[in-house]
């Protein structure tokens, strides 16, 4: 059996059980007696005598499986779904199941992270290899046991069955499965055979969640831990000075005021623009006392001088900057085609607009914290990270300490949308930590996660067309963006191929403001720029909105070379739904619909958003979407992904901005940042195309085409085009194309 990268985990892991079978020691394949037949519910867990299996799973004498889900959870869904996947190929009962997040481990678990939308994609079969290697074993063994061909064997809800109608449980033969090789041709099940995946399971976290029990870094407790509440300069440009600290010493809880900063920043050294090194490049003031409480009101105690140490900037300068960057000559071209130049030239009508977003932070519910715990035993991590690899790795360096001394756990997330990503969070826990030489949890306030993040970086976009004798003959992008080119990482994303004439052109301006992923990184708002530039052009061909698109995914279909990732056929798949389950041109009288495309992070969205007026405003009443993302795993929580994005995406696109004054950030919560509310929240209708493809992502390609379809709504109802987002508030600026 040849095994993708991928899949080395789940093999890894097994040869490591064999290896220790043959030497005596059994006590990894105890976890296979978890399926005997006469264990009924209600059991005491926390009663039971579990014994690992693999990395993945172990098993009580009782009959219960646990199954660790190796990645971090944010929400997506991942500890539910990937789990599945190996339930449904051991062939256990669901119900018999159990769930815990696994800690890191680079030995036996690889791409330990949650980002871009990837988890399910990349362990759909690893992570089912484990779950039929491990029975395959064990139908091995009881087909031994009855001196009969493996192949004449049948098991199904952990009970192996022989011709004869005999059957022997998993427990029955555990000890045998132990002593033979590991299997080097493992057949998955067909999806027509599948029991759990593909069925409506709810999340393993949700009884906790409701309760209110321990399952978010916040949450997390030792004994003898203090708390800590971290300073940093309120401008980016700005660096410590001095500080007194008297008044924060004499308030009742503060135990302690130090100063970090100089281990992350001899880390960085060699990295200057990185977004790490510009937030570690200034020196913090760290407050440590009994209780979080007397930790910020420490922290707001401290009288602190803070000094420029670079531009202070703004987001009025930010925009001219931008505007000068789309309008002059320096571009590096990420994508040509053809002669878009000469194709201009020869234009008898060129359409061009500039569309224009702000900076957005990231406004996870659970604001950053992390415990750390430094000792010369182990430095002892537990908290919310996407990178949790990576984060081992720098503190690893940090305290020149080995990569095996850092034991990281990982807690379930409030929110991540990329801000956890970043650990600049982990590594002032383990700074504090390994100053005061307590276990300390930093924790951070809502005002120290806006004002001091990472945020989605301000882009403006100029999208030009040729036309010429009616016919879309060329098409040129070009984008400005602060610190980071966002299209130039997706070159050969839709229209690309679809015109004989395409380019795309980036420019970027290096800031001191920290920028990096925010969901659906690269598309969120590419899409809705590009989607509504269609949307305008087909009306300025005078052709149909969807006729237009499915006319361009013909030309890529018929382009014998045409080097792109998405699949036309599916694009046109989801886009003849999205028709047809939105009643697309045939709703009723004040109903105004708008239309929207895009593929992004392996996944292929089609939507229409309905808008009513009410009272001269614009009201999104409810959102079709069309979803291509091959297999859908868990239906329930696929569902409330999809819905998630949309919202989240219309939220954002009508409502937020964050702007900076002398690199202030303006806002610094809720109540000056908007959110969408509860009321302003849709109806969201959700359809997903029916095939047995790999599954791909889920998390973030619902965000990016919904910007697009409200616009495209929006102009439907009131004739403006809308260029800046966030719509709401730009609606009736001068920049909106009448």
């Amino acid at each position: 059996m040849n095994l993708s990268k991928q899949q080395t985990f789940s093999r890894r892991s097994f040869l490591k059980t064999s290896a220790l079978a043959s030497g005596g020691m059994l006590i990894s394949f105890n976890l296979f007696t978890a399926c005997k037949s006469d264990v009924k519910p209600p059991i005491d867990i926390s009663q039971l005598n579990f014994n690992d299996f693999n990395a993945f799973i172990k098993i009580s004498d009782e009959g219960k499986v646990t199954i660790f889900s190796p990645n971090p959870e944010i929400g997506q869904g991942v500890k539910t779904s990937m789990p599945m996947l190996i339930a449904e190929e051991l062939d256990v009962p669901w119900d018999d199941v159990y769930i815990e997040q696994g800690v890191l481990d680079t030995e036996n678990y690889t791409r330990q992270l949650a980002g871009g939308s990837q988890s399910i994609r990349l362990g759909w079969e690893p992570l089912r290899q484990t779950g039929a290697t491990a029975k395959q074993m064990l139908v091995n063994a009881a087909a031994a046991k009855w001196g009969i061909s493996p192949s004449e064997c049948k098991a199904s809800q952990g009970v192996i069955t022989n011709p004869k109608g005999e059957t022997l449980g998993y427990g029955d033969v555990v000890k045998e499965a132990a002593l033979l090789d590991v299997p080097e041709d493992v057949k998955l099940k067909d999806p027509e055979d599948f029991t759990i995946i593909g069925k409506n399971t709810s999340n393993v976290d949700i009884d906790k969640i409701i309760t209110g029990k321990p399952l978010f870094g916040l949450d997390y407790k030792e004994e003898g831990m203090v708390y800590a509440s971290v300073l940093r300069p309120p401008a980016f440009g700005q660096v410590l000075e001095s500080f007194d600290d008297t008044a924060a010493r004499a308030l009742s809880g503060v135990i302690d005021v130090v100063v970090i900063g100089e281990k992350a920043r001899a880390h960085l050294e060699g990295d200057k623009k990185s977004w790490t090194a510009q937030l570690s490049k200034s020196d913090k003031v760290v407050v440590i006392a009994k209780t979080t409480w007397a930790a910020i009101k420490g922290k707001k105690a401290i009288k602190a001088v803070w000094k420029n140490d670079s531009e202070l900037e703004s987001t009025e300068s930010h925009d001219k900057i931008l505007l000068d960057l789309l309008n002059g000559e320096k571009f590096d071209t990420r994508r040509k085609d053809g002669n878009v130049k000469k194709a201009f030239a020869n234009a008898d009508k060129i359409l061009e607009r500039t569309y224009e977003s702000p900076f957005l932070p990231h406004n996870c519910m659970e604001p950053m914290n992390f415990f750390a715990n430094v000792t010369p035993e182990k430095v002892h991590l537990v908290g919310p990270v996407q990178t949790p690899e990576d984060a081992a790795k720098v503190v690893s360096n940090m305290l020149d300490r080995k990569l095996e001394d850092i034991h990281l756990e990982m807690t379930r997330m409030g929110g991540g949308f990329g801000r956890r990503l970043y650990g600049d969070f982990v590594y002032e826990a383990v700074e504090i930590a390994d100053k005061i030489k307590k276990p300390v949890k930093m924790v951070s306030t809502r005002e120290d996660d806006m004002t001091t993040g990472v945020y989605r970086p301000a882009i403006k976009y100029k999208i030009a067309a040729s036309i010429k004798d009616g016919k879309l003959t060329g098409y040129h992008l070009k984008e400005a963006a602060v610190n980071i080119n966002m299209y130039g990482l997706i070159p050969n994303f839709f229209p690309a191929a679809a015109l004989e004439n395409y380019q795309v052109d980036t420019v970027n301006y290096q800031s001191n403001i920290t920028t990096g992923a925010w969901r659906a990184p690269y598309t969120n708002f590419l899409a809705s720029a590009e989607q509504s530039f269609f949307d305008e052009l087909a009306e300025t061909l005078e052709v149909d909105r969807v006729q237009l698109h499915l006319d361009l995914l013909e030309n890529v279909k018929n382009n014998p070379e045409p080097n792109i990732e998405y699949s036309p056929e599916r694009l046109q798949g989801v886009i003849k739904m999205v028709v047809d389950k939105s009643n697309w041109g045939k709703t009723d009288p004040g109903v105004y619909q708008g239309f929207s495309v895009y593929y992004c992070h392996n996944t292929h969205v089609a939507e229409v958003a309905d808008i009513v007026m009410e009272n001269g405003n614009p009201v999104v009443k409810k959102v079709t979407c069309a979803v291509d993302c091959g297999v859908v795993v868990n239906p329930l929580g696929a569902l409330n992904q999809v819905k998630g994005g949309v919202i989240d995406g219309i939220g954002h696109t009508m409502y937020s901005e964050l702007a900076f004054k002398d690199g202030v950030p303006q806002s610094n919560n809720f109540n000056s940042y908007q959110l969408i509310r509860m009321g302003q929240t849709p109806q969201v209708d959700v359809h997903f195309v029916k095939n047995n493809i790999a599954p791909t992502g889920l998390g973030e390609p619902t965000l990016p085409p919904v910007g697009a379809a409200v616009a495209n709504a929006i102009y439907k109802a009131t004739g403006k085009r809308l260029t800046k987002q966030p719509y709401i508030s730009n609606m009736d600026l001068e920049k909106v194309v009448g």
